[in-house]
């Protein structure tokens, strides 16, 4: 990791693509209104997972964990016209907000937000996606990893978040949580069904390619 991790991120939020002016919204908003905004994607690894999108150019995308629906409306850049993302999240007080985000955007029509349990939801859509986005509870990773992977066409992608968990997971002795994070990187480096890699992007972004 680099010494100065905030100054790396500074050079590479000056190098990539500028927000647009409603992530930039969306961004300042969630600093001011949320107790644990860094949660959110922001600017770095938001242009990142609208990158991986574009080249995917998906049908259908799934996102669990939508918190303020920045990383949302970067994954919808890559969406083929017609094409939908369902966003998936159990915080009903943020909806009226998240939801304003959704209707202000070029993808209005193409996003499907859900305050659910993901775990209930995700059995009763229908059909595969092309690329999925998990950024939730993470001691249901790998449950949703598995509910998942096979309703993932070879080529398609499945993106998972903090997988470096801080930095803990090089800890000695690491805690439930971390061991939690180790085992997940443990069983999805051996699962043969996919190309694997980690993308040191902020909290470790694990990249799945399906075969």
């Amino acid at each position: 990791m680099f010494q100065n991790e905030e100054r790396v991120n500074s050079y590479l939020e000056g190098i990539c693509d500028e927000e647009n002016a409603l992530l930039r919204k969306i961004n300042r908003e969630t600093y001011l209104r949320e107790t644990m905004p860094h949660m959110m994607s922001g600017h770095y690894q938001g242009r990142a997972l609208a990158m991986i999108s574009k080249m995917i150019s998906p049908n259908r995308i799934l996102e669990i964990g939508t918190f303020t629906g920045y990383a949302t409306l970067c994954l919808a850049e890559g969406l083929r016209q017609g094409g939908e993302l369902h966003t998936i999240d159990v915080n009903e007080e943020q909806q009226e907000r998240v939801q304003g985000y959704f209707d202000e955007s070029a993808y209005a029509t193409q996003i499907k937000y859900h305050i659910a349990d993901a775990f209930e939801l995700i059995p009763t859509l229908e059909g595969d996606f092309n690329l999925v986005f998990i950024d939730a509870d993470k001691k249901r990773n790998l449950v949703y990893y598995n509910m998942l992977v096979d309703r993932v066409p070879s080529g398609g992608v499945l993106l998972i978040d903090n997988v470096l968990w801080k930095g803990k997971v090089f800890d000695e002795k690491p805690d439930n949580q971390t061991k939690q994070v180790l085992e997940l990187n443990k069983t999805l480096a051996e699962d043969t069904r996919v190309e694997k890699l980690i993308l040191p992007i902020r909290d470790g972004l694990f990249v799945l390619r399906k075969k």
